[in-house]
């Protein structure tokens, strides 16, 4: 009998180019499937593409799996390096298994003198210096802890963390206490007897294979055979569940699947691997803002926890690949698995998906259950979906309905809203199919120029790139309307909208949020208008009804912004408490609660761990103001996104997701970085696509403060790198859809690719 064959190249991902994709593009992603003539291709594998495969013979399920552990194998390395005193080599360390490799840690280091600028005059605190150091979890294997720069062309990414793979899924029960058969040694903790008896991701593929062959129900089963990562806060219940920490828990696999990885497994995805992240959910900073006092880390980090290490990004390994969800873009952008599953809290799925060049959607608050992770603020965390085509995350945001429940499940409160907002037919019936002219006829596009100001010449780049982008929706037919910004050039050849964001605010403000109007900053308002007292009564009346004036600066990027405030305030205990009550609901025997947390956990920084001391004695004062203006931030923003849609007629609007690019790994992030979307705030349904790539960047540098005690972030006034093809980094746009709650057809249109030659 002669088996069928398929390839898998070891290309490394650093010299693949996506393509220059559109802005609002949806379907038409899946043409970058390179399938050869009677063989399936892993590069680029869509879900369609590997059923395909599979039906045709030209591939089973289980080496569909075993060609991506193989990627694996060749790319989810350590990519970055120690930052020391002196520069010197360091002796080898012992790393811990992936993929059936143990994981090799660079000798070479990069001392401080070489990395910051006039470091032989900073007489601030002493930096974290990177040092190898033994885990808690595994003292026989080490990870790289303190400060960490990015290898250049390392062709590693390190973007999953534990692999659901026999004898290494698992430190509580590894090697031989995962042995499929046989006595369990008396060594092995007794939850291993359990533990073993479930399939591994080979053992999975290969029953799939003996029970459908070559005809699996993909109806019943939309995600059969599809290797998908997880961010690691969602629990799984065959492979390591830590939120990344290095934590010893008496059974490190969670005891239950979370909501969201038991529908996939129903659905026919392969649970393959915990997706390297920020560390338990981003840990929220530190909710005193003493932790930065002590031994600093200088720069910028992107994605990266005490257990699996820094993550680098694909297209530039010196790079950050966003957080917190670091690893489940990378993972999905350099082929290691077909999809992720990403959480975000402000900016957690959008900055992977736009640093990475992936597709991401993210429905609204409540669609997906939050069951079973670990979550920074109960209101906002919401699960997204990172894969390379829209078609892909669709299939997959429809594999998330329940055919019984729907999208609701009884251990997410959250998820009694899906009943009001859930499209009552398939998402991905909404795609439209490529080549169909002018697909965007009769839609009302709103562009926000809010998001668009260039604050620095370092945002010109990703600005200009997706105005550009804006051109071709006209062309497919869109009719596009703009917000006005002052610091924005009002662009001749696309109407205003004659109803604003300012209108919108003007409307609801005044009575739902007058507080903001009293904002201090530096000591004096915030916000003011020649000749009226903004705080009186019959300003805020007059200013409702457009009768006054509105302040020129409370415009809605201003307002998805925090308030004025200290961190500690603003903070609240949402962390301390969603944290607390997680570790209650999982019940280990070693972990339980915040102080069992500490006392068995390890921290890659010395800035972690004075942060999860702090979080630790947080005490809960249910007089916080945190969580009441996060629910009335929302409710504001929400309402005058929908006036200002309905108002103009519009369909849908655009934005770019971030018009800062990625910094390096430890160096300086750009000053006038303005945050996350307006989309995470509002906890509305959102899609981000690829939108070209930037050619040059103006990349920020630190200074030695004029005291010499700290460094600062300066912009850049002139390009400091010019990325090459293989290089570039990607722009990404936002879609928000008319209905906040749910991606509903008419308002999901994608439409054919239009040759570069005719752009």
């Amino acid at each position: 009998m002669i088996m069928p064959t398929f390839t898998v190249k070891a290309i490394p991902f650093l010299a693949r180019r996506l393509p220059h994709l559109l802005l609002l593009t949806v379907a038409l992603c899946t043409a970058s499937v390179v399938q050869a003539a009677g063989k399936f291709t892993l590069e680029e594998a869509t879900i369609d593409s590997i059923h395909s495969g599979i039906r045709a013979g030209e591939v089973t399920c289980k080496q569909v799996v075993e060609a991506y552990v193989k990627r694996a194998q060749a790319y989810n390395g350590i990519c970055t390096q120690l930052v020391t005193a002196d520069g010197k080599k360091i002796p080898s360390a012992p790393g811990t298994t992936r993929a059936g490799n143990a994981l090799k840690f660079p000798t070479q280091t990069v001392a401080m003198n070489k990395w910051m600028p006039d470091f032989d005059k900073y007489k601030g605190q002493t930096p974290d210096y990177g040092h190898m150091e033994s885990t808690i979890s595994d003292p026989a294997v080490q990870q790289q802890f303190g400060m960490v720069v990015g290898i250049p062309n390392a062709k590693q990414v390190n973007a999953l963390e534990s692999l659901n793979l026999r004898g290494e899924r698992s430190v509580s029960c590894a090697k031989e206490c995962d042995a499929a058969s046989g006595p369990l040694p008396a060594s092995c903790p007794a939850a291993c007897d359990a533990f073993r008896k479930l399939p591994d991701a080979l053992e999975v593929a290969a029953s799939l294979d003996q029970k459908y062959g070559t005809n699996p129900d993909t109806t019943a089963m939309p995600l059969y055979c599809v290797p998908m990562s997880f961010k690691a806060v969602f629990d799984a219940k065959d492979i390591r569940s830590t939120g990344g920490g290095d934590v010893k828990y008496a059974m490190d696999a969670a005891p239950e699947d979370s909501t969201l990885v038991a529908r996939m497994r129903t659905a026919g995805a392969i649970i393959y691997a915990h997706a390297t992240n920020s560390e338990y959910n981003g840990g929220s900073g530190d909710p005193t803002g003493d932790a930065k006092l002590e031994h600093p880390m200088f720069g910028r980090g992107g994605s990266r926890d005490t257990w699996g290490g820094a993550i680098c990004n694909p297209y530039d390994t010196t790079r950050e690949t966003g957080g917190s969800s670091g690893g489940s873009g990378v993972s999905v952008a350099a082929n290691l698995v077909v999809c992720s599953i990403c959480e975000t809290t402000g900016g957690s799925c959008r900055n992977p998906a736009n640093f990475n060049g992936v597709v991401n959607v993210v429905p609204t608050k409540g669609m997906i259950s939050f069951s079973g992770g670990i979550g920074a603020n109960p209101y906002q965390d919401r699960p997204g979906i990172n894969c390379r085509t829209v078609k892909d995350a669709t299939t997959v945001l429809d594999a998330f309905r329940d055919p019984n429940t729907g999208y609701f499940d009884a251990k997410d409160p959250y998820t009694a809203l899906s009943r009001l907002t859930a499209s009552k037919t398939p998402y991905s019936n909404a795609l439209v199919a490529p080549g169909t002219a002018k697909p965007l006829a009769g839609m009302r596009i709103g562009v926000i120029r809010e998001f668009m100001v260039k604050h620095s010449p370092a945002h010109a780049a990703v600005s200009d790139g997706v105005n550009k982008e804006l051109k071709v929706l006209q062309d497919l037919g869109a009719e596009l309307f703009e917000t006005i910004d002052p610091e924005y050039p009002d662009d001749p050849t696309i109407a205003n909208m004659p109803f604003t964001f300012e209108h919108a605010l003007a409307e609801f403000i005044p009575f739902h949020m007058p507080e903001v109007m009293s904002w201090k900053k530096d000591g004096k308002p915030e916000f003011s208008v020649p000749g009226y007292d903004i705080t009186s009564r019959d300003y805020l009346v007059a200013a409702s009804i457009h009768k006054a004036p509105w302040p020129v600066d409370l415009d809605i990027q201003r307002m998805v912004g925090n308030p004025p405030s200290g961190a500690e305030e603003y903070t609240g205990y949402t962390f301390a408490y969603d944290f607390a009550r997680y570790l209650m609901l999982r019940g280990d025997a070693n972990v339980y609660d915040w102080p069992s947390l500490n006392a068995n956990a390890k921290y890659w920084s010395n800035t972690r761990v004075v942060a999860m001391k702090n979080w630790a004695a947080k005490t809960m004062d249910t007089r916080t103001t945190a969580i009441t203006h996060t629910m009335k931030r929302r409710d504001v923003l929400r309402m005058a996104t929908m006036k200002v849609m309905e108002q103009n007629k519009l369909d849908a609007l655009v934005s770019p997701s971030d018009t800062a690019l990625a910094a390096k790994i430890g160096g300086a992030d750009e000053p006038t970085r303005w945050g996350f979307g307006y989309g995470a705030v509002m906890g509305i349904a959102e899609v981000y696509v690829p939108a070209g790539f930037a050619t040059t960047d103006y990349q920020a540098t630190f200074v030695l403060s004029k005291d010499g005690t700290k460094y600062e972030s300066h912009q850049a006034s002139q390009t400091t790198q010019r990325f090459w093809p293989g290089k570039r980094r990607d722009l990404n746009a936002v879609i928000t859809f008319k209905k906040a709650a749910s991606c509903e057809s008419a308002f999901f249109k994608p439409y054919a690719r239009v040759p570069s030659a005719q752009r």
